[in-house]
């Protein structure tokens, strides 16, 4: 009985929108990181850095349009999971609510540090008073900026998945494993970048503390897209 009334409450429509958008907003990140800021940006030297931003000046905007795009997605992605689980417990999804919301914000300025480091790059009147080897360094600055910001980010992005989770947990709808898994795997993304501002080496344990969300999203994303709803298995019989 708890069952049907549950998946009758259930609103296929936002399920289906927060499902697509989690596995956009998945594959959008993992361009934007893996491959333009994986194989532009080189921490250990601004030099190569600047000259690799130069070279693939594109690339790297397309990057930064593709946060954008990405961020976006994220804001219809949280509208869509409060709209969701705001019957289930609408103070805890209010909570959740907010917690994104802070990430969206954090994560929307860090863009705005990468046009910075192209503004640098670009040369230009207020440039005048450093030489090559000071912009270089302006603009490592500036990355650096950036890529903390979007870490700190993780840390409201962690807080709201993970009570959005616990409302899925509560909803009867989501597997109950998945949703366990993704309370652990947002509370770990959350510990892990929390760590990194106590202690640089936390980044030695990048897999550990991002692997788990990974996998929580991309699952949790594909039941909410793919799972056919009550209505739908019946009309089929």
């Amino acid at each position: 009985m708890r069952e049907s009334t549950v998946s009758s409450a259930f609103d296929w429509r936002f399920a289906r929108i927060a499902g697509a958008m989690y596995l956009l907003t998945v594959a959008l990140a993992l361009f934007g990181e893996g491959y333009v800021r994986g194989s532009l940006l080189d921490g250990q030297s601004a030099a190569r850095t600047a000259a690799n931003l130069i070279e693939s000046n594109l690339l790297y905007r397309i990057g930064l349009a593709t946060d954008l795009l990405t961020f976006t997605g994220v804001a219809v992605l949280v509208w869509s999971l409060y709209q969701l689980l705001r019957g289930i417990d609408h103070r805890l999804a209010a909570l959740a609510l907010v917690f994104r919301i802070i990430e969206l914000a954090v994560h929307f300025s860090a863009i705005g540090l990468g046009t910075v480091a192209l503004s640098l790059l670009a040369g230009g009147e207020y440039t005048h008073a450093f030489d090559a080897q000071q912009v270089h360094g302006l603009v490592g600055m500036a990355l650096r900026a950036q890529m903390a910001g979007l870490g700190i980010g993780f840390i409201p992005l962690g807080l709201g998945s993970a009570v959005f989770a616990v409302l899925l947990l509560r909803s009867g709808y989501v597997p109950k494993p998945l949703a366990a898994w993704g309370i652990f795997a947002s509370l770990l993304l959350t510990a892990y970048s929390f760590g990194i501002i106590l202690s640089p080496d936390t980044s030695d344990y990048f897999y550990i503390g991002m692997v788990p969300m990974f996998i929580y999203e991309v699952s949790i994303g594909a039941w909410l897209l793919f799972k056919s709803s009550p209505t739908t298995s019946q009309s089929a019989v």
